[in-house]
C-alpha cells in the first residue's frame, strides 16, 4: 500500500524554523516527482515547492523563494521541506504529494500549483505566531 505521512508540523513564532517530513512506503522516491501544497483556513490549496525526478530542478513558489528548501533522502525514502524566517501568513496544512508519472514538475503558474500528483498525505499543521 502507498502511503505518504507527513510529520514536523507545529507552533512556532514568527522568525522561526521548522522541518517538515515526508516518510513513503510501498514505494521509493527515486526518480519520481516530489511537491509540498499548502492550504490555508479559507483559501485555496497551493503549492509550495517540487522537486523533478528527472534532473532535480526545484521550484518554489514566489512567497517562499530564498525561505524554504525542498530535498529528500532516497537512503530514507523521506522527503524534506526545510522552513525558515517563517511568517503568520505561511500558516497553514502543509501535504507532500508525489507523481509517480511524470520525471518533470507540472506547473500551473496562474494558481501556481503543480498538477498530476497520484499519492498525498494527509497534511502537518503549521501554525506561526506573530
Amino acid at each position: 500500500e502507498v502511503q505518504l505521512v507527513e510529520s514536523g508540523g507545529g507552533l512556532v513564532q514568527a522568525g522561526g524554523s521548522l522541518r517538515l517530513s515526508c516518510a513513503a512506503s510501498g514505494f521509493t522516491f527515486d526518480d519520481y516527482t516530489i511537491a509540498w501544497f499548502r492550504q490555508a483556513p479559507g483559501k485555496e490549496r497551493e503549492g509550495v515547492s517540487c522537486m523533478a525526478g528527472s534532473d532535480g530542478s526545484t521550484y518554489y513558489e514566489d512567497s517562499v523563494k530564498g525561505r524554504f528548501t525542498i530535498s529528500s533522502d532516497n537512503a530514507k525514502n523521506t522527503v524534506y521541506l526545510q522552513m525558515s524566517s517563517l511568517k503568520p501568513e505561511d500558516t497553514a496544512v502543509y501535504y507532500c504529494a508525489v507523481d509517480v508519472t511524470a520525471g518533470v514538475c507540472r506547473v500551473v503558474y496562474s494558481h501556481y500549483t503543480f498538477i498530476g500528483m497520484d499519492y498525498w498525505g494527509k497534511g502537518t499543521l503549521v501554525n506561526v505566531t506573530s
